[in-house]
């Protein structure tokens, strides 16, 4: 059995160690301090990776079998470590391990990431990273379910971390 310390996991060092989302990865923090992506770094990811894929969800929606899409992004080389804070959305040139990847549109039909609104306090949200023996092709609109769909039968690890927006 593998102990902890070599499982497939994704962490973040933008979620405080209470596990709460801060305000400025939202669109409810001041000025230019909102609607960050989070960063995002991952371990151990498993043998025959080809690419990596992020999920992010709300999974307290008002209808919990349909969670809120908040950002979708594909294509991740497995050579790379993680994404920087503030990556999603940048138009200018990342470099040449960036240049395959891909945002998709979320549930505000926005491309990127959208930080949460929330009416009331305590959602949580779920980042899932998948490993993947391919790199996707879902044509100009990536979305969730193009994705998922995809991905079915190509998922070599997956592995989630939730914060809290409150």
């Amino acid at each position: 059995m593998a102990n902890a310390s070599d499982e497939f996991r994704v962490a973040s060092s933008g979620i405080d160690h209470e596990g709460r989302l801060p305000r400025k990865y939202t669109a409810e923090g001041q000025g230019t301090k909102k609607d960050i992506s989070p960063p995002l770094e991952w371990y151990n990811v498993p043998n025959g990776t080809k690419t990596l894929a992020v999920v992010v969800e709300d999974i307290d929606t008002s209808n919990p079998s349909v969670p809120y899409t908040s950002w979708v992004v594909i294509n991740i080389p497995s050579t790379l470590k993680g994404l920087p804070e503030g990556f999603s959305g940048k138009e200018e040139d990342k470099g040449e391990d960036y240049a395959n990847i891909k945002e998709g549109n979320n549930d505000f039909k926005a491309l990127g990431w959208s930080g949460p609104k929330m009416p009331s306090p305590g959602h949580q949200f779920e980042f899932k990273l998948y490993a993947l023996d391919v790199e996707i092709d879902v044509g100009n609109k990536v979305t969730k379910e193009k994705l998922l769909d995809a991905i079915d039968g190509h998922v070599l690890g997956e592995a989630v971390l939730t914060a809290i927006y409150q």
